[in-house]
């Protein structure tokens, strides 16, 4: 009687397949190795049980198993016409971005050395130049997110003391982190004044106290408020806060060094406006709006900007090398007036809806009879213009077979995987999200998708 034990091939066998070759190239030698034993491990488990091997051969199993080899974090094309989309790694970077964070990974640099003076230097140095040239402001610092920028200029300018902030602005940011907690967590006391939609000058003034260390003001940037509001502008609140002694923090979130106006975008403050205004502290992220790599930056008067430098915080949330350098090449764009061409944020929210429609028409051929090319709206998003949308033309599909879900799975698990949304049982794909280079891979992809479907004449996606 034959043992079911001799039918299971040894490792070498199963890395003799040539479908196997390719995963030890992706993966590596060893690793392919390893899974190949824990399966064949399972199996001989599985027939000392039942006596017997499950039907399906072990290198289907290994070549379906081989997808846990693969790295968790992926590149992937965002098609869901979501610029900067959170869930999907916010704002993509300029090529002169990546170029740089490379060129300080590959080898040493100076991050924490003065080259002239042959002694130890600042990490904090790289940015701050850049980022007085850009904001006019005195001196700026930048920390690993905009989270961190306001703990670390709450810990270091207002702990044990009090914070003054209108109760339409104790917003939830990301994650589920409020900007109570985020107070608390600094040493800091929360006084809250006025309403949710209304608050006025002369509410600030009733609430100050010789305890009183700033006032803070927080840009609603994931929601807007409409219809009965009021509050301060920021250069009475400026003016208060000198009248009194105290500082005014102006958290932006987003942060929008250029006017989104000239795109047909409104609400967004600029944090240039808010320097010339009066604010001690300007707070604001570098991966939003500003289209860089995660930071978060404060920006304005000297002397508490030294202060959160020397704060212990600083150390503990400070950058590293690679998102320095990755974030002074993105300041670089603005210094040169290139931004709305080079960051590809700017560059996705500037881009024409007539480019647009002309890629959509192109991806909704390869669909055949199965695409469309539609009128539609693309969002800013990542906590950036709520309510803001843009004019789009989408690659609009009604799915082979009409499951919806399963043509956006299927999507999702193309190499590189491609991300859409779905509305009224359709699948839409927003050419404005993707990169120009990723076309080819989006209509291959569509194509081999819509099978048969997309031999036809395709005139529902034509010009």
């Amino acid at each position: 009687m034959n043992s079911p034990y001799r039918d299971l091939p040894s490792v070498d066998r199963l890395l003799a397949d040539e479908r196997v070759a390719p995963l030890r190239e992706r993966h590596g030698h060893e690793a392919v190795v390893q899974l190949a034993r824990e399966i064949l491990e399972e199996y001989r488990a599985s027939i000392e049980q039942s006596g017997s091997a499950p039907p399906v051969a072990v290198v289907d199993v290994l070549l379906t198993r081989a997808e846990q080899l693969r790295p968790s974090l992926r590149r992937v094309v965002n098609a869901t016409g979501v610029i900067i989309h959170t869930n999907l790694g916010r704002a993509p970077l300029s090529r002169a971005t990546i170029e740089a964070m490379q060129r300080v990974s590959v080898s040493y640099s100076n991050l924490e050395f003065d080259l002239e003076g042959g002694r130890r230097g600042s990490r904090f140095s790289h940015l701050e130049s850049l980022l007085c040239r850009i904001t006019g402001a005195e001196a700026g610092i930048a920390v690993n997110n905009n989270a961190s920028a306001l703990l670390l200029a709450l810990g270091a300018l207002c702990a044990g003391r009090e914070v003054i902030i209108s109760r339409g602005q104790l917003v939830e940011i990301g994650g589920g982190f409020r900007i109570p907690d985020v107070l608390r967590q600094s040493g800091a006391t929360l006084v809250e004044v006025g309403t949710t939609n209304r608050t006025y000058t002369r509410d600030y003034a009733a609430a100050m106290t010789d305890q009183t260390a700033a006032i803070l003001r927080v840009h609603a940037s994931n929601f807007r408020v409409i219809g009965f509001t009021e509050q301060p502008s920021l250069s009475e609140l400026a003016a208060l806060a000198r009248a009194r002694g105290a500082l005014l923090l102006d958290d932006l979130g987003s942060g929008a060094l250029l006017d989104a106006a000239r795109f047909g975008l409104h609400g967004e403050p600029i944090v240039q406006d808010s320097v010339r205004a009066g604010a001690d502290i300007v707070l604001f992220s570098g991966d939003k709006l500003l289209g860089g790599p995660q930071a978060g930056i404060a920006a304005g008067r000297r002397g508490p900007i030294e202060e959160m430098r020397r704060h212990p915080l600083s150390r503990a949330l400070r950058m590293d090398k690679a998102s320095i350098a990755g974030l002074a090449a993105t300041l670089e764009h603005y210094a040169r007036g290139e931004a709305e061409t080079e960051v590809p944020v700017w560059r996705m929210i500037a881009e024409t809806g007539e480019a647009i429609g002309r890629r959509a028409r192109r991806w909704s051929r390869a669909c055949g009879a199965f695409g469309l090319a539609s009128e539609a709206r693309s969002t800013v998003g990542g906590g950036s213009l709520p309510g803001e949308e843009l004019d789009s033309v989408v690659c609009s599909v009604d799915p082979p077979g009409g499951d919806a879900d399963a043509f956006a799975a299927s999507l999702r698990a193309a190499n590189p995987p491609i991300v859409a949304r779905i509305q009224d049982g359709r699948v839409l794909l927003d050419p404005r999200t993707v990169d120009p280079r990723e076309d080819m891979h989006v209509e291959a992809t569509l194509r081999a998708l819509c099978g048969a479907g997309a031999a036809g004449t395709g005139l529902a996606g034509g010009e």
